[in-house]
Parts: C-alpha cells; structure tokens; sequence
C-alpha cells in the first residue's frame, strides 16, 4: 500500500511540473507576442502603389460588350427536377420511394 501512494504522489508532482511548464512557456510566448505587436504590420500591397509604366501613353480600353455579363438570363425559367414521362416509361428507376399514405398531405388550399 505504502508503494502505490509514493507512486500516485510521484506521478501527480510530474504533472504538476508539466503542467507548470506548459503554463510558463505559453505565458513567455504571450508576451513576445505582446512585446513584439507594434514592430510588424501586415500590408496586402506594398506603399505607396506604383502605377503601371506607359499608363500615360496607353489609352483606357472600352468596356467589353461581348462575352458574358454574369447575369442569369431571363428568357429561360428555371425548372423544377422532375423526371420526365420518358424516362420512367422506359423503366428508368426513382432515386427515391414512393412516400407511404400516411405521410401524404391533403393539398394546400389556394386563398
């Protein structure tokens, strides 16, 4: 008996001294990092911004009118997925079972 309580003791004084170092390595990084917070700025683009050479000479090119404008079109709907007569005719499976008659509802009244 006496054995397994030097042991446990042993064993929670290591941990507690991991514990301890962990701490006092995470407290020294915290203020190198507080130390050293006003010696660096992030910049996405390096100052002061530098035009391109020969801008004065190029002329400034037109908006293109061709290609795509990234708009959707209008004339086309967009359409619901369901699966076409064909299709089911020519013994094409359902990606889903039918719902069973217990969990039909009755159709939404129109106002």
């Amino acid at each position: 008996m006496i054995h397994g309580k030097s042991a446990l003791k042993r064993e929670l004084l290591l941990a507690a001294a991991i514990v301890s170092v962990g701490a006092l390595i995470s407290g020294v990084s915290i203020a190198q990092i507080a130390h050293h917070q006003h010696d660096q700025l992030a910049q996405a683009t390096p100052q002061p911004l530098q035009s391109t050479p020969g801008h004065e000479t190029k002329p400034a090119e037109p908006a293109s009118t061709t290609g795509t404008s990234g708009a959707r079109p209008h004339e086309v709907s967009p359409q619901p997925a369901r699966p076409d007569s064909d299709a089911a005719g020519s013994g094409a499976t359902p990606a889903l079972p039918a719902a069973p008659p217990e969990k039909v509802a009755d159709p939404i009244p129109a106002k």
